[in-house]
């Protein structure tokens, strides 16, 4: 295959958290679920400290049972709830650009998966259906009432969608960001002469040597901790880069992260697959990347290339094409990770779901 980010033979390093390893930005795009949070985007404004510093903490930490807590972070009031789901690997501070803007037109929650951020790691995580499990679980617990609209990005779609079939009365609306599909790979190999599979296959060894290395600790300057740590990144409020960096040398991350990367192409692929049917009349934007993560920078974008993005293209419109209200947008200038590239293009689609939504009394 032509244009891969990354060369198959090097060493796949974890983009890990979303705002470590700037100069890692474009080597999330062999798996194409894991980025970085665009540096200059949050150096650059010295408000953003604030709000940088309110995901740098737990917020409620919710029993969702046995003792084992999720860390839910809710702001703004009204109803539905928006429901941030987040991508393969990241935690509730992905949505530090979307999450506030929302919170002025309703409830806005946004949460760490088991084993991500704040939340305590559940051995039998990594998989949609699991991942369903504790969200509602969540949900319950912290006696946030339905209806819910939900923000899936990347491998967070898949769970977003899952969830919307499994409590279809519960969910008023989706937002799914250049989603995982349950055939992705499947689709891309067929015009790749197979060689999505092996790349795949390289991004989930790096992320279980990541989890491996834990076993025996991080030694600064080693090899394991270049590629799985990283160095401090300038601009970033003090409190959240201790977060990141602690996370980034949980062993409860790593093996969450690399069971949630076998688990997105075999697991959760299936269960999705065997729910998938219409979402009836649900308000539903796709969002699509407009830059692939595939290209080399400053090199002509190949045949292949093209085909690559036409045909995640097509998967994006075919997922809006369940719902008979469903629109699909593609986000010229983002990559991967709208949330982070175009965070307004966001903003907007989930605004618009909320205004699709007819509510009681309206």
């Amino acid at each position: 295959m032509q244009q891969l980010a990354v060369p198959v033979t090097q060493p796949v390093p974890r983009a890990f958290g979303p705002l470590r390893n700037h100069h890692c930005r474009h080597l999330l795009a062999i798996a194409g679920t894991a980025a970085l949070i665009s540096l200059s985007a949050l150096a650059g404004a010295n408000e953003s400290l604030q709000i940088q510093n309110e995901y740098a903490h737990p917020h409620q930490l919710v029993d969702v049972g046995n003792g084992r807590k999720i860390n839910l972070y809710c702001m703004g009031t009204g109803s539905p709830t928006v429901i941030f789901e987040s991508p393969l690997g990241l935690a509730s501070w992905e949505w530090l650009f979307v999450q506030p803007k929302i919170a002025k037109r309703t409830r806005a929650c946004a949460y760490d998966r088991a084993g991500m951020g704040f939340s305590d790691a559940n051995p039998a995580a990594g998989s949609s259906a699991q991942a369903v499990q504790d969200l509602h679980a969540l949900l319950q617990a912290a006696q946030i009432a339905p209806p819910y609209t939900i923000v899936g990005s990347s491998y967070g779609a898949m769970h977003a969608e899952l969830f919307t079939y499994t409590y279809p009365q519960e969910v008023s609306g989706l937002v799914l960001i250049d989603g995982q599909h349950e055939d992705t790979i499947k689709r891309l190999d067929a015009i790749t002469e197979g060689k999505f599979t092996p790349h795949y296959a390289q991004v989930s060894e790096g992320y279980q040597a990541c989890a491996t290395a834990t076993q025996k600790g991080f030694v600064p300057g080693s090899a394991a901790y270049k590629d799985c740590v990283g160095g401090p990144i300038p601009g970033i409020e003090k409190r959240l880069a201790a977060a990141l960096l602690a996370e980034a040398k949980s062993a409860a991350h790593w093996q969450t992260s690399a069971a949630e990367m076998s688990n997105m192409i075999g697991s959760s692929a299936d269960q999705l697959r065997g729910a998938r049917r219409s979402f009836g009349d649900l308000p539903l934007i796709t969002l699509t990347r407009g830059v692939s993560p595939y290209a080399i920078p400053g090199k002509p974008q190949s045949a292949t290339n093209k085909a690559v993005e036409a045909e995640n293209k097509a998967i994006q419109e075919q997922v809006a094409q369940l719902s008979s209200r469903g629109k699909n947008r593609v986000v010229a200038g983002a990559g991967h990770l709208i949330q982070d590239d175009k965070p307004d293009a966001v903003v907007q689609a989930v605004l618009d779901v909320l205004a699709m939504q007819k509510m009681p009394g309206s």
